[in-house]
């Protein structure tokens, strides 16, 4: 076979091309940056494709305040209790052991719907535990009911022990939580408590306002299907919800969170992130 002096040169050729080529990619590829989150856990999942597109600590469980009454709301709606069977406010729903305010004097009587729409959009403890007070077989059923509604879930670190999430005993995991996210998302009467503004109830012969504790509802720009905030001081600030962010379906849970705003601008952050990485598969792990 004859010898071609030119095959080499075009072999150089062909792999400098190459190179230039990667090169080239590589500069026009924008980097996915981390989006500097301040929650000490944190996990977010696209539902589309079920993909992790950010994790940090999300198998470790832990406290989950006020979290604990979507749970409270799922058992209460699976019981198929009436939402407008009424409801009395008693001296057993008082925040024991913490002593909390709340503008829901005792004997103030409310619809159970009335009670779940406060526990969910106001975080209202009272409301919650009347809830509880009032299920079949009262509160230790209720956790029951809660535990095993957790097992059904798959929330396999999950563990309950009120329906308000005032005991630091209610703990979950990151993972766990976006299980039950997922399942409120999917119940129509959640998704619309929890993303209502505000709501007003007859106490004592009065009209009082509550407002969502999330002030996202209110943002125009953020599509939420359903959301839940927590905080006791063994917890500190906690944020979930299901969100629409650039035409994707999304899972945010925020455990942690340090100082009053961090966890509604830790969710800006992944909302912004998301938008400037909206051209690529954002992934970062941080276990």
């Amino acid at each position: 076979m004859a010898f071609n002096r030119r095959q080499p040169a075009i072999a150089l050729q062909a792999a400098a091309a190459l190179i230039l080529g990667v090169v080239a990619l590589q500069a026009a590829a924008k980097p996915i940056r981390d989006p500097k989150l301040k929650s000490s856990s944190v996990l977010i999942i696209d539902q589309g494709d079920s993909s992790v597109l950010y994790s940090r600590h999300s198998d470790v469980p832990m406290p989950i305040a006020s979290i604990t009454k979507l749970m409270t709301a799922l058992v209460v709606l699976d019981a198929k209790q009436p939402l407008d069977e009424p409801l009395q406010i008693t001296d057993a729903d008082r925040d024991r052991p913490k002593g909390g305010f709340s503008r829901l004097a005792v004997g103030t009587t409310l619809s159970r719907g009335d009670l779940m729409h406060l526990a969910l959009m106001s975080s209202e403890n009272r409301a919650a535990h009347a809830l509880g007070n009032n299920y079949p077989g009262g509160v230790p059923a209720i956790v029951a009911a809660m535990n095993a509604k957790a097992y059904q879930l798959g929330m396999t670190s999950a563990h309950f022990v009120d329906p308000t999430g005032l005991s630091s005993q209610n703990v979950a995991s990151p993972e766990d939580l976006s299980k039950l996210v997922i399942a409120a998302s999917q119940n129509p009467t959640i998704r619309e408590y929890s993303t209502d503004r505000r709501y007003a109830v007859k106490v004592r012969r009065h009209l009082v306002e509550f407002r969502n504790t999330d002030n996202l509802v209110s943002n125009p720009t953020w599509n939420i299907i359903v959301q839940k905030t927590g905080y006791i001081t063994e917890a500190g600030k906690c944020l979930v919800m299901a969100a629409v962010i650039e035409g994707r379906s999304v899972i945010i849970v925020l455990l942690d969170s340090f100082g009053k705003y961090t966890r509604v601008a830790d969710a800006k952050r992944i909302k912004t992130w998301m938008e400037t990485t909206a051209t690529g598969r954002a992934q970062v792990s941080m276990r």
